[in-house]
């Protein structure tokens, strides 16, 4: 198949398997003898592969590992868990920053009232403060709220 039936089902951009090839995640293709490059199920299921650990917020070196290990199956796991337990790690520390930006962003939120202009508005005036060098209620320490939620998920 050629390289645009394979993205289509794949679904994933020409340039996507491009890339993956360029990288040495997708194994280069044979060429015909007009140089266009003829695809295989095998690399159906090598491109699925790829995008699927992607999908999982797999960084391309941690792709490249387990592209290793499908090429090399008699070796031990154990690497394979150690890679999946980092990404555990990174998905929890990434949570656990997008929980501090959602308390920042209600900070934020709550420096203004409605049926304000713009020049009178808080969330402006944080903003504009902390881009002058000054503190800013997003980034303030935060302070227990009557009824707040210390997960930064609002009102209990």
């Amino acid at each position: 198949m050629r390289i645009g039936e394979l993205a289509r089902r794949g679904h994933c951009d020409v340039e996507t398997v491009r890339f993956y090839e360029r990288e040495g995640l997708l194994d280069a293709p044979a060429r015909e003898g007009n140089g266009y490059r003829n695809y295989t199920g095998g690399h159906m299921v090598q491109l699925n592969f790829i995008r699927h650990c992607r999908s999982l917020g797999m960084g391309l070196p941690d792709v490249r590992v387990l592209r290793g290990f499908q090429e090399h199956p008699e070796s031990a796991c154990d690497d394979i868990n150690q890679l999946i337990d980092r990404q555990i790690a990174r998905i929890h520390h990434q949570v656990e920053s997008l929980r501090l930006l959602e308390q920042q962003l209600h900070a934020l939120r709550e420096t203004c009232q409605a049926n304000r202009t713009a020049s009178d508005c808080g969330i402006m005036q944080n903003l504009q403060q902390a881009a002058a060098g000054g503190p800013c209620e997003c980034h303030a320490e935060p302070v227990d709220r009557p009824g707040a939620d210390p997960r930064g998920g609002g009102s209990a």
